[in-house]
């Protein structure tokens, strides 16, 4: 019996010796080789999503006049802003009513000109009945409504607002560049004010078109959802090393394109919970277990997840194996044949797409299925080959078939987006909690990591459009 128990131990042993060459040819090949998934320094440093406007930001910093290096207030200078603009052209926006909104509401007289009141350029015409001035006992006044800046007290209109927020997040300039950018204009904007008008501008504005697009989001019936990891920095009782992650969910191509992202600290299944609750149909996935608990939704298996396990694992094999018709060249060449098929189904219809799928792909998911299920009792579990062929066949166990025809077979368009944000966004997206005063008042912005600041990253994605979900058949 000890002898048994030693061979067992031997054996035991001997698998983990076998298996630490593939798990070192693999790490290598992770820090020093190449891979068909090209990544850039950019895309590798997600930690720096959530940084400049973070960082830059300071509330308390006067608008525009100097830069502020401090949280300290400082006073402001008397005619510092009126000197910075003289030289800049002046466009005046004059606010006045036709004539039939200047009808005197006692004596039903047209009312004339009382003055002008000139805000900023903004020349607000008011209206007074002269015919109650001279023989009533009071004299009826009304106004035009004038413009207000989107955050008050800011020279920023939404224009402007616009512009920042455009360069910044969909062309990657940094605020710096920004900042000089304007300064060969002729305009001083510190980085301070320009991070200042990123944070206010998502947190007062941007946060109510996430929910319109988030209700928009829940009434269709194809999307992804993915997730990634990153570092925020001063985020209140976290240190700058702690793992935070950023949940991706897209729509399908049942309708314009949606790209909402939701900031949370940890991967716990409660998030995506929340977030879908209301969404019922068919939901594009990775392996994580999280999303298997999401009520009222179908999850759909994604085969490009499943053809990288293969990948890594034909890359763990040593370079002589890997042109030999190994297991692992097997199970790429069953995802190759999925892939091309889907190709080819690229231009076709939901319909024909649906009945292609069941005509070409069912057989090719059959045979792959049946290999999958005699590879497994081959195969060490913990090897890189074992670990691939459990991921398809638990992902087997979960998903719903093959998807419809407006499902897509693959998930890179939600890995896509991900990376937008690393490659588009270098620098980071601010994560803040806002606390806003009465009208008028400058909005004090308190660094935090809710989930309204980093609402600027949520939405800054090209071509989203809201309107109404149509509805369409499987």
């Amino acid at each position: 019996m000890r002898c048994e128990a030693q061979e067992q131990e031997i054996a035991e042993l001997k698998k983990q010796v076998n298996l630490l060459p593939e798990q070192l040819r693999l790490a290598r090949h992770r820090q020093f080789g190449k891979s068909s998934e090209r990544t850039t320094d950019n895309q590798i440093r997600l930690d720096l999503v959530f940084n400049e406007a973070e960082v830059e930001a300071q509330p308390e910093a006067e608008e525009p006049t100097f830069e502020a290096v401090t949280y300290q207030r400082r006073k402001k200078q008397p005619g510092q802003r009126d000197a910075m603009l003289a030289d800049l052209p002046v466009e005046q926006i004059e606010s006045r009513l036709p004539e039939e909104e200047r009808i005197c509401p006692c004596c039903g007289e047209v009312m004339d000109e009382a003055g002008v009141e000139i805000r900023r350029e903004h020349v607000q015409q008011p209206y007074a009945c002269r015919t109650c001035d001279k023989h009533g006992t009071e004299t009826p006044m009304v106004k035009a409504q004038m413009q207000r800046p989107p955050i008050p007290g800011s020279l920023a209109f939404a224009s402007m607002l616009a512009y920042v927020i455009d360069k910044k997040y969909l062309d990657g300039l940094p605020l710096y560049r920004l900042e000089e950018q304007f300064a060969r204009q002729g305009l001083r904007l510190t980085r301070q004010t320009l991070a200042n008008w990123v944070v206010l501008g998502a947190t007062r504005w941007l946060d109510l078109i996430y929910h319109l697009l988030h209700e928009e989001l829940l009434q269709r019936r194809y999307l992804h959802a993915d997730e990634t990891t990153l570092q925020v920095l001063h985020e209140p009782g976290r240190s700058a090393e702690a793992t935070s992650y950023m949940w991706l969910y897209r729509s399908g191509q049942d309708g314009p394109p949606i790209v909402l992202f939701d900031y949370q600290e940890t991967r716990a299944k409660e998030h995506p919970k929340r977030f879908l609750e209301g969404f019922k149909g068919y939901l594009h996935v990775d392996g994580y277990s999280g999303y298997n608990e999401i009520p009222d939704v179908k999850l759909v298996g994604c085969c490009a997840h499943a053809r990288r396990k293969f990948h890594e694992a034909h890359t763990a094999l040593p370079a002589e194996e890997r042109k030999k018709p190994t297991a692992v060249r097997i199970a790429l060449e069953y995802c190759n044949r999925l892939f091309k098929i889907e190709r080819a189904l690229k231009d076709a219809t939901p319909e024909e797409r649906h009945a292609e799928r069941q005509r070409l792909i069912r057989p090719v998911l059959d045979e792959f299925l049946a290999w999958l299920e005699e590879q497994r009792e081959q195969v060490l579990p913990k090897s890189a080959l074992g670990q691939a062929v459990s991921y398809c066949l638990n992902q087997w166990a979960e998903a719903d078939g093959i998807p419809r025809g407006r499902a897509s077979g693959a998930g890179q368009q939600s890995e896509r987006a991900l990376h937008q944000v690393v490659c588009d966004w270098p620098e980071e997206l601010p994560v803040r909690e806002h606390a806003t005063g009465r009208e008028g008042q400058r909005h004090r912005v308190q660094p935090g990591g809710d989930s309204q600041g980093e609402r600027t990253g949520s939405i800054l994605v090209p071509g989203i459009p809201v309107r109404t979900a149509a509805q369409h058949p499987d």
